[in-house]
């Protein structure tokens, strides 16, 4: 991503943010208001309201994908004993786990076939000796669908930024966000922490996933939406100044 494409998707976040998140009571939101939030020029916020709020358009490759592959790592029909998500055949008589099935359980708007060979050009899945569908990696962290990588970059992105400005203005902050972080350290280290991080990381995204799709079936619907997320970061660079790189720092912004 260039650093001109960079600063055009951060400036329609900080719209998109303003305008939706710091609308005043029984006010329509103006331009001049957003402008005045977020110091982008009157006429930019005119033109990037205009076009609609993108980073709240769900691109249907990514609402389709994430809603199966959520139900398929945290519905028990579709998982082993230990939570890991079973190979399935394409077909299955009535009542058994199967790939279509798996499909049909979200929506019925869409082929099984048709998502079967689109996931298999995009690798998200593999067929395994016995025929069977086989979810692989890349299902959960897509690195090759540019509308997939934006979209995530900008709604994470501005979700983060909410709830530390919502943390900032409140007496009691309202949400935890918190990062344990160590300097000083060497790469090998550096490398073993991040790769523990990551396993802890994504255990704890599949228990929270696993939670929530169960819960949200008994749920009757409404506007509301929750959002967990976490980062995990190593470089190499020198310790900010004035802090003691021997203890780890835990902090709520």
């Amino acid at each position: 991503m260039t650093f001109p494409t960079f600063v055009d998707l951060l400036r329609q976040i900080y719209v998109n943010v303003a305008e939706h998140e710091f609308a005043l009571p029984d006010k329509p939101q103006t331009d001049s208001r957003v402008s005045l939030l977020t110091g982008v020029h009157r006429k930019e916020v005119s033109r990037l309201r205009g076009a609609g709020a993108p980073v709240r358009v769900i691109p249907e490759s990514v609402s389709r994908t994430s809603a199966i592959v959520a139900r398929w790592l945290a519905d028990p029909m579709f998982t082993d004993a230990r939570g890991a998500p079973l190979p399935l055949p394409r077909m299955a008589e009535t009542g058994e786990a199967s790939f279509a099935g798996l499909v049909e359980s979200v929506t019925r708007d869409l082929r099984p076939r048709a998502v079967l060979d689109d996931w298999l050009d995009r690798k998200l899945v593999e067929i395994d000796e016995e025929d069977r569908v086989v979810l692989m990696e890349a299902a959960m962290a897509p690195r090759d669908d540019g509308e997939v990588r934006l979209y995530y970059f900008a709604r994470n992105l501005q979700d983060h930024a909410t709830a530390a400005v919502a943390n900032i203005l409140a007496d009691k902050p309202p949400f935890i966000e918190r990062a344990v972080h160590y300097d000083g350290l060497s790469e090998d280290l550096a490398r073993s922490l991040e790769a523990y991080s990551r396993k802890v990381v994504v255990e704890t995204l599949l228990y929270l996933n696993k939670h929530a799709n169960q819960a949200v079936k008994r749920d009757p619907g409404g506007t509301s939406r929750w959002n967990c997320g976490v980062y995990i970061l190593t470089a190499d660079g020198a310790s900010f100044a004035g802090e003691d790189s021997s203890k780890p720092a835990g902090g709520d912004a």
